[in-house]
């Protein structure tokens, strides 16, 4: 875990040995291993393919190949490489689970699960088996099962370093994480050459142990509906330290739903719907004007949330929604002159607004991966033009509304999700830390948005910086 000092020396050692035995499979793979500890993952990559070209059935390389093209992003590759890896090498414990992680992130929910106990049936210890099936049972409606498994999972590794590849002393980071998967995603923002990451898991994690070193705590827990348990633990588990803690737990507990439009309503230009928390068998004396809103509290991106445009729309709504409680949200009609529903994203990181993007759709529900709108020319330029020049694009009295939302909320890092009615106002769907900043695809047109997502990160990786360093200076 510690800086890679000597690899440099190991790699012009195994290049030496190399120019007298080109294709030995083993100096090849000792050489992709240097490249990989050291941080350099494109010849890292083409490293190990060079083992696979002489030993393609080479476990070590097949398994070290998948992660690195996982972790860069390149899913279905890394997909086929672990595939490779379980055809000659069925019993592989960690390439069954890797695979079945890449099958989880593709929603193959059925194959995720057939890994995960394959790989437990194997070694009935797997943490991290039974935590990936935790994630997968959960999905696939079995609330029961999840919970056995992650109780299991977490309980049996409730403290996880990460792997560093620096070459220099890193930055510690303690990241508290719910077994919930309700986390900040930092892995983008915290690279594993800079940063030496702790995970932590506060529900599972002993209190009578010391914490483990670090300069700088990041509590990544970012839903207060499903994660409440967690976020308790975590704020009694910083009671320990005195090093900086990003986003205090006790804050983050604050931003379920209802709390926030509770907390966020008469804020001058913001609009906030009304909400209720109402159990099932509730529902039918619920005071809610149709068309209204139903989803169950905790999930995102859109899952589990239905639309009930009348009374006798509800009973059915319901059924498709998991969980005993569920939430009644006041319909916004978001929908501009010209018909389209628009949603923007910004993020607050260190108290400073990055426009992450505007989707733009013909339907209610907008989630900028399925909006139908936003590869049309004027939706870029529209896009283009908030995301460069938010002000000007919002008008005065929304922009500072936001602010107003940053001060009530007082995170380092959050997001809103909002639209604006036709007076200007912030029509606010979400604010919480749930929010992502996630890179457009390659292939996106907008550069822009590629531009607010790079600004974005690297602000959430010079706020870690800045509060390590500030601790230490202390």
């Amino acid at each position: 875990m510690m800086p890679s000092f000597g690899l440099p020396e190991e790699l012009r050692a195994v290049d030496l040995a190399l120019s007298e035995a080109p294709n030995d499979p083993q100096l090849r793979l000792r050489r992709a291993a240097a490249l990989d500890a050291l941080g350099q993952s494109l010849a890292a990559r083409h490293a190990y393919i060079d083992v696979l070209r002489l030993d393609p059935a080479n476990a070590e390389a097949l398994n070290n190949l998948g992660t690195l093209l996982f972790n860069g992003g390149f899913r279905s590759a890394a997909r086929l490489s672990y595939q490779e890896l379980i055809k000659h090498h069925p019993g592989h414990v960690m390439g069954l689970v890797n695979l079945a992680n890449a099958e989880l992130e593709e929603g193959r929910l059925e194959e995720a699960r057939r890994l995960y106990e394959a790989a437990i049936t194997i070694e009935p210890d797997t943490a991290l088996a039974h935590q990936g099936l935790s994630y997968a049972l959960e999905r696939l409606g079995d609330a029961t099962g999840s919970s056995r498994h992650r109780e299991i999972g977490f309980s049996l590794a409730p403290l996880v370093l990460t792997r560093y590849r620096g070459t220099s002393v890193p930055v510690e980071v303690l990241l508290l994480l719910s077994p919930a998967r309700a986390n900040v995603a930092t892995e983008l923002a915290l690279d594993d050459t800079t940063f030496l990451v702790a995970k932590l898991f506060p529900e599972f994690y002993d209190e009578e142990l010391p914490l483990p070193p670090h300069d700088v705590v990041f509590n990544a827990i970012s839903d207060a509906e499903r994660s409440l348990p967690a976020l308790e633990a975590a704020e009694r588990l910083i009671a320990k330290t005195g090093a900086a803690v990003i986003n205090r737990p006790s804050r983050v507990a604050q931003t379920g739903r209802v709390d926030v439009a509770r907390r966020l309503a008469g804020i001058e230009g913001v609009v906030v719907p009304r909400m209720a928390v109402v159990k099932r068998e509730e529902l039918g004396g619920l005071a809610m004007p149709f068309p209204f809103l139903l989803r169950s509290p905790g999930f995102h991106t859109g899952e589990h949330f239905e639309l009930v445009p009348q009374a006798e729309d509800l009973a059915a709504a319901a059924e498709r929604l998991p969980g005993n409680e569920l939430l009644a949200i006041e319909f916004l009609d978001a929908r501009g002159a010209d018909g389209a529903t628009r949603k923007y994203r910004v993020l607050f990181v260190d108290g400073k607004a990055y426009p992450l993007h505007l989707a733009r759709a013909t339907q209610w529900k907008v989630h900028y991966y399925s909006a139908d709108l936003v590869g049309e020319p004027e939706a870029i330029a529209e896009e283009t033009a908030f995301l460069t020049g938010m002000e000007q694009a919002l008008g005065m009295r929304a922009f500072t509304a936001l602010h107003a939302i940053r001060d009530v909320l007082a995170l380092d890092y959050f997001g809103i999700d909002f639209a604006l009615d036709r007076q200007g106002r912030l029509l606010v769907f979400e604010a919480n830390a749930t929010m992502k900043a996630v890179p457009p695809v390659a292939s996106d047109p907008n550069q822009a948005r590629h531009e607010a997502v790079r600004s974005a990160l690297s602000a959430v990786r010079a706020l870690v910086l800045r509060r390590a360093r500030e601790a230490s200076s202390e």
